[in-house]
């Protein structure tokens, strides 16, 4: 779940006004001033290219709207390119921003969602307006700050009898089996600082060093009297940005789908109606997922955080623990008002 926390650090340069959120992210990132858009795709995967009709916008990146791919999946023809060129793989930030700027768009930004690398691309940004690695601003800015010690990119050798294994559904087996294969290559060990800190993946943390994180955020930016935030900073987060006729592909954790009563806002999903999105939760809840099926939220208007832990790619395998999660927890909320 190192997507929000980078949002966050997003935010934080952003209320020092070193970008705003209608620039270019060529701007920071001129590499992708010639990319690229699928114009169409025929029935043997043969792809058709057009010009962009402008770069994606730093709203863009921050909502998946940009258009960019993944490779976690290989059933687009862009998310192939992604796999062989090994973005994910790169050895170093600026080597993935060098493969990114090979592969076209998937759309036009601004015109879909998908979920994307777009949260990899922000922390490279982090690294390039600060001049320290994404790591070391997320330690200065969020980890020390709220106390989130057990919270790095690695785990020190003196901390390594903590750090759980993962594991995945072997369908040849039919059995649950500890990974060694992540997106198309050796699962890391993080037990040293991985080759580039990835702003869409790889935090290392504990139940408790995430429920702070989560806190700060339903406390509208501040815990134990730090501030991280400002609570309008917050708020903008958790505020739908994408328009209605957008709201059309899946969500990559769940495969539910956006609607009007859940969107997306920055680096967050966003329940704008709960009760039409079938769920207990309260309006404005916030939340994310991460890989390896952990998952959180956030409801302000209920004051409540919730942070789940499990260590199995894919999730728990055809059950939607979140979803399990929200309604015993919201059904024992008989009396929300207190």
């Amino acid at each position: 779940m190192t997507k929000p926390v980078t949002g966050v650090a997003m935010m934080i340069l952003f209320e020092e006004g070193r970008w705003r959120l209608d620039d270019p992210v060529t701007r920071y990132v001129p590499e992708f001033k010639n990319l690229k858009v699928v114009k169409s795709i025929d029935g043997n995967g043969n792809v058709t290219l057009e010009d962009m009709r402008r770069p994606p916008t730093m709203r863009e990146i921050m909502s998946h709207t940009a258009g960019f791919g993944y490779g976690l999946q290989d059933d687009h023809p862009i998310d192939k390119l992604y796999r062989e060129k090994e973005v994910l793989g790169a050895p170093s930030t600026k080597a993935m921003i060098e493969r990114t700027a090979q592969i076209p768009l998937v759309f036009q930004p601004g015109t879909n969602w998908r979920y994307s690398s777009s949260v990899d691309i922000q922390g490279y940004i982090v690294e390039k307006l600060t001049g320290q690695t994404l790591g070391q601003f997320m330690e200065s800015r969020i980890f020390k700050p709220l106390r989130m010690n057990d919270t790095a990119f690695y785990v020190p050798a003196a901390k390594a009898g903590r750090l759980a294994p993962v594991y995945y559904f072997n369908r040849d087996t039919q059995k649950v089996e500890e990974a060694k294969q992540l997106f198309g290559g050796d699962m890391p060990t993080y037990l040293q600082p991985p080759a580039w800190e990835s702003g869409g993946g790889g935090l290392v943390s504990t139940t408790m060093d995430y429920a702070r994180f989560a806190q700060m955020i339903a406390n509208k930016g501040e815990l134990d009297g730090v501030r991280i935030l400002s609570p309008a900073s917050v708020e903008l987060m958790g505020t739908n940005v994408i328009p209605n006729d957008v709201l059309v592909s899946s969500n990559g954790t769940t495969g539910s789908r956006f609607n009007e009563a859940v969107g997306f806002g920055m680096d967050f999903m966003v329940v704008n109606d709960p009760r039409a999105a079938g769920t207990l939760e309260g309006k404005g809840s916030m939340s994310w997922g991460g890989a390896a099926g952990t998952w959180f939220w956030v409801d302000p208007t209920n004051d409540i955080i919730f942070v789940g832990m499990i260590q199995r790619l894919g999730g728990s395998g055809g059950d939607d623990l979140g979803a399990a999660a929200r309604t015993l927890t919201y059904q024992a909320l008989v009396n929300p008002e207190k």
